[in-house]
């Protein structure tokens, strides 16, 4: 069971997060590294989406693994999106190196943020 102490570090990751992703913003006045944010809130969603459309069946384990696999390939083209992105960016000179570095870092830690969120609060399923 989380407590108090866990949703507080984990907002405080993720208002840090989210600082470092504005600041390369602002601070090198290219705004297109605001799109690793969309990529990273994006990203939970297939896992989330293909595992509440499985059909779970307690005989077959097997079976509907299939969606539960797109949704995980989903998600991992997303989080590396946000990582190659910011680095396209940095390589064809829209931005800069530390805002790319500040954009990828902050990225992470929304991502990571969100992760565990799901990992502490996620239900147990009872049989």
């Amino acid at each position: 069971m989380a407590g108090i102490k866990t949703i507080i570090g984990l907002s405080f990751v993720l208002a840090i997060g989210f600082l470092l992703v504005i600041l390369s913003a602002a601070l090198f006045h290219s705004y297109l590294t605001l799109l690793v944010v969309a990529t990273y809130v994006v990203a939970p969603l297939p896992n989330w989406i293909c595992g509440r459309a499985a059909n779970p069946d307690d005989f077959m384990e097997s079976s509907g693994s299939g969606i539960i696999d797109l949704g995980r390939f989903l998600t991992g083209f997303f989080v590396v999106m946000g990582i190659a992105l910011p680095t396209l960016l940095w390589h064809s000179a829209q931005i800069a190196s530390g805002a790319a570095a500040m954009s990828v870092v902050g990225g992470l830690l929304i991502y990571g943020t969100i992760i565990s969120f799901t990992m502490f609060f996620q239900e147990e399923q009872e049989f």
